[in-house]
């Protein structure tokens, strides 16, 4: 593997499958400990705390949106539409509820900003070939 030849279509696939995965499940942690550790109510809680608009609704929308969409660019299906979701997410969490706490965790945005560009990156790029995507797309 030569430095500077550029990434096969195999390399290429390969890194999106490790991100999709590793980063997809990485969100359904988080909504699962959401709503598994936290708790919904506490959740919808702590969101009336923060000054989020519409707490009883954001919050399970939260949770259902890492755990689902988290699920969903795991495995490559609606990848785009699943990171745009993930990005929302993140870019309110980012703004919301760490911006004030500077760049480093833990209470910074570090962390968000590393989720929600990689999830841009899926919105941007989709699934790559080895994708439940790619495969729906190669039956049509």
């Amino acid at each position: 593997m030569p430095v500077f030849r550029p990434a096969s279509a195999t390399q290429i696939n390969a890194g999106l499958l490790i991100a999709r995965v590793v980063i997809g499940l990485t969100f359904v942690a988080h909504g699962a400990q959401k709503f598994f550790v936290m708790g919904i109510p506490a959740l919808v809680g702590g969101f009336g705390q923060m000054g989020i608009a519409m707490p009883a609704i954001t919050a399970p929308a939260v949770v259902f949106v890492e755990i689902f969409a988290g699920l969903a660019l795991a495995i490559g299906l609606l990848t785009r539409v699943a990171s745009l979701g993930l990005v929302v997410v993140m870019l309110g969490a980012g703004f919301i509820a760490h911006g004030s706490g500077g760049f480093f965790l833990p209470t910074g945005y570090e962390f968000t900003l590393v989720l929600g560009s990689v999830a841009t990156m899926f919105a941007i790029t989709g699934a790559g070939a080895w994708s439940v995507d790619a495969r729906i797309a190669r039956r049509s």
